[in-house]
């Protein structure tokens, strides 16, 4: 066939193949019918939207304006090119960009085809998963790490059984058991649980998750019992994290040896893992083939340490990583460890190496970067020089902590000198520290980027050459006894590293004299505190107009700041007599003190109605007075305020500290719903209200402390009061309330303080007490009425 035939037959097959695409509806779609984001997903977007403050526009493009319809444009969002329907929503924070506020997980449910919804770090304090998790049925990756969620991971999460990844780590609030039904989720690969408030047994379902590649329910957890042997079933694992108060038996230790594709092995506060020979032997046969080994608050002494490598073999090439911190481990085990050639990062923190851990010549690996001795006693002996040690400085070395040990002369800065030379983050507050900085300090130490002195005795003046490190981003000086003028600090450095310099601390000391405007040059400050030193003189706009990232300011008395603030820290500055009218310009505040100010004036309602999105308002200790507006506040974030020790007046408002003022109405916030179902602490002791608790506690479900203390309270306990489940502390001290104890308060299990005392309360106490309080810590019952034997029910109750 000639070429010409050829080319011929290949143009007629494409034509055929068109019309058949045209036909059966293979082709592409035109631009004119391009696809878009189906309605109804758009607006669960929008409203998922609602309620949620994003200061740093990562849903900028989430609007309802003409030009901006398509949610499948916008950013985080990815749907499906045929269809239209959402498939994933990611939102990660980072940084300073994140989100924050009320979340409504819920609103989403319309987006019935999405695969993957990350949401990690971002900032919903005191929100909740929801329950019915269930609904999202093709979800193959859900990510809700780091966001402060509060309650208990709903069981319906096992209802999504094409999830691949699993992550509601580093949450801290998460609490109960983990639920059975996880256990459903067989195509599972991977499993964060860690840095939560879990308690109870594993679930022995967790087994039957035979894909799993990495589980980790360790770091804060307290999960209870024996390990479930099924664990051992999960033979895929490279990565197991194991941590709470389990019965760590010699029988139970044979499965480990099944996991024999694990190279990261984390288990913390296995406190009788010390005692078990057969579990530390089963450990020591994973060690040559393990990455990373963290064996954190165990109890292990030297000996253990000793057993884990007890034959060369076992000082592994692999091992990179290895942590042991908390546990009661010494000087000798420190030696022991410098044998590891491939170690990178070394932990030995919260340790007793009350001796001379560097005697001898201590030769670090050529490939240590981090090293953790915080809080291990350590003492200027300890640091004593050799000419061998000398001679085998760390060019490796990154990473330095010392903090919090018994650390007094300078000795230890001539140590940095001559065993480090790269050293980029330096830890040494919270020692004993004396006497001035070494002079050669920055020239030797030029390489670093955060140095850490708080908290030492430190004197002279702060020297000049902190703005010559050109590498230098971090300076934490505080509560030291350092002098001298603050300008001259600025005028003799070059300030080299301007441009990248974020944080500076030299509050508590003694700094004296005006605040110079070339502070301005720090024009990528984002942390600010010169609190508690003697600087006087006016500060103005032209000192701090350049700071547009600072985030953290503390010592400014009486300047309107050009920036938007989130934290904001004015403690004891005189702003007063009058109520600071330029708060009005800031916004984005979450984190607000103005406590002992002086101020004698009445708050205006513009404040009030901007607390959305506080999550800390001090304005305690001032002359503060009227009554509070009664608006509908609402709070979702559930924020600590504190207003006692002023002058309010009327009925109390939905807040929370509001001791020492002069409120008398107790009902009318309380038994509102929709003001107070977000309370967490409510605290009205020394006031004047009067007559019987209210009827209403159901309407705050949520409450966590509560103190009536010294008021005139008369009548019985009600037993609505028995309906606060997740009260941790209960003070009604100094009343005159009477009456046997409702039974319905032994469904207040989570207290650890009740203080029923000086009242006239008659009966016997109850046996319930000791029975269902197993957490009290403090229990007052003086000065009461009440009669009988001591129920010996008490002796249940290990924590008083």
């Amino acid at each position: 066939m000639s070429c010409y035939s050829l080319k011929l037959f290949y143009a007629l097959l494409l034509l055929l193949l068109h019309a058949a695409g045209s036909i059966l509806g293979f082709n592409s779609l035109p631009n004119s019918a391009e696809i878009k984001c189906i309605e109804s997903e758009r607006q669960a977007l929008l409203n998922f939207k609602h309620g949620l403050k994003d200061d740093s526009g990562m849903q900028s493009t989430w609007r309802d304006d003409g030009n901006n319809r398509d949610c499948c444009k916008w950013k985080g969002i990815q749907c499906n090119n045929q269809t239209g329907h959402v498939e994933m929503l990611h939102l990660r924070g980072q940084d300073t960009q994140y989100l924050r506020g009320a979340i409504n997980i819920s609103s989403l449910i319309a987006l019935q085809n999405i695969e993957h919804l990350d949401l990690s770090y971002n900032d919903f304090p005191r929100s909740h998963i929801p329950e019915h998790m269930g609904s999202f049925t093709n979800l193959r990756y859900l990510n809700l790490s780091y966001c402060a969620f509060v309650g208990s991971i709903p069981s319906d999460i096992g209802k999504l059984t094409h999830l691949l990844s699993l992550d509601l780590g580093n949450n801290f609030y998460l609490h109960g058991k983990i639920p059975y039904q996880l256990g459903n989720l067989t195509h599972l690969q991977y499993l964060d649980l860690s840095y939560n408030y879990l308690d109870g047994e594993l679930p022995y379902q967790l087994g039957n998750l035979s894909q799993l590649r990495y589980l980790d329910l360790a770091g804060g957890n307290s999960f209870s019992g024996a390990l479930p042997i099924q664990i051992g079933n999960l033979c895929l694992l490279h990565t197991l994290g194991l941590g709470g108060n389990f019965d760590v038996k010699s029988k139970d230790a044979e499965w480990l040896t099944n996991l024999s594709s694990l190279t990261k092995l984390r288990l913390s506060s296995l406190h009788n893992l010390s005692s078990s020979h057969h579990w530390l032997q089963m450990i020591s046969k994973l060690i040559p083939n393990l990455r990373e080994l963290r064996l954190v608050g165990c109890s292990l002494s030297d000996t253990n340490i000793q057993s884990l490598f007890y034959s060369p073999s076992n000082f592994s090439t692999a091992l990179t990583i290895l942590d042991l911190s908390s546990n009661k481990l010494t000087s000798s085990t420190f030696q022991l460890l410098s044998n590891f050639p491939s170690l990178v990062i070394l932990d030995l923190s919260y340790n007793n190496m009350t001796s001379s851990v560097f005697q001898g010549g201590f030769n670090f690996s050529s490939k240590l970067q981090n090293l953790d001795l915080q809080n291990c006693s350590l003492t200027d002996g300890s640091f004593l020089m050799s000419s061998s040690f000398i001679m085998s400085s760390s060019s490796s070395l990154v990473f330095l902590d010392l903090s919090s040990n018994l650390l007094k002369s300078s000795i230890i800065f001539y140590w940095l000198f001559n065993s480090t030379t790269n050293l980029h983050n330096l830890f040494l507050y919270n020692n004993m520290l004396e006497g001035p900085i070494p002079d050669g300090f920055g020239k030797v130490m030029n390489s670093l980027e955060v140095l850490h002195l708080s908290d030492n005795k430190l004197q002279g003046e702060i020297p000049s050459f902190f703005g010559n490190m050109c590498a230098l981003q971090s300076l934490h000086l505080s509560n030291n006894k350092l002098n001298g003028e603050f300008s001259s600090f600025f005028r003799n450095s070059s300030w080299c590293n301007r441009h990248i310099f974020k944080e500076l601390d030299l509050s508590y000391n003694r700094l004296t004299g005006m605040l110079p405007k070339s502070i301005g040059l720090l024009s990528e400050l984002e942390y600010l505190n010169l609190a508690g030193n003697s600087l006087e003189g006016d500060v103005t706009e032209s000192h701090l107009s350049n700071f547009s990232k600072l985030e953290y300011l503390n010592f400014v008395p009486s300047w309107v700041p050009p920036f938007q603030l989130i934290h904001l820290g004015l403690r004891s500055c005189e702003l007063g007599p009058t109520f600071p009218s330029w708060l009005k310009t800031q916004s984005s505040l979450y984190w607000l003190d103005i406590s002992d100010n002086g101020i004698n004036d009445s708050v205006p309602d513009w404040f009030w109605n901007n607390l959305q999105n506080m999550i800390l308002l001090n304005m305690s200790h001032n002359y503060l007075i009227g009554s509070i507006p009664n608006i509908s506040l609402k709070l979702p974030l559930r924020p600590s305020i504190l207003l006692n020790s002023n002058q309010f007046e009327g009925k109390i408002p939905s807040f929370l500290l509001l001791n020492s003022n002069n409120f008398s109405d107790l009902f009318s916030f309380l038994c509102d719903q929709s003001t107070a179902s977000n309370l967490a602490t409510l605290d009205v002791s020394r006031n004047q209200i009067k007559g019987q608790l209210p009827d209403c506690w159901k309407s705050v479900k949520q409450l966590l402390f509560l103190d009536l203390s010294s008021n005139k309270l008369s009548g019985k306990i009600p037993m609505s009061m028995g309906a606060l489940v997740n009260m941790e502390a209960l003070v009604l001290r100094n009343n005159g309330l009477m009456g046997e104890l409702p039974s319905s308060l032994k469904n207040c299990s989570s207290l650890f303080m009740l203080d029923l005392s000086e009242n006239m309360l008659s009966g016997p106490i109850p046996s319930w007490i000791g029975e269902s309080m197993h957490q009290l810590i403090i229990l007052n019952m003086r000065g009461n009425h009440l009669s009988g034997n001591l129920p010996i029910h008490l002796c249940y109750l290990k924590r008083i």
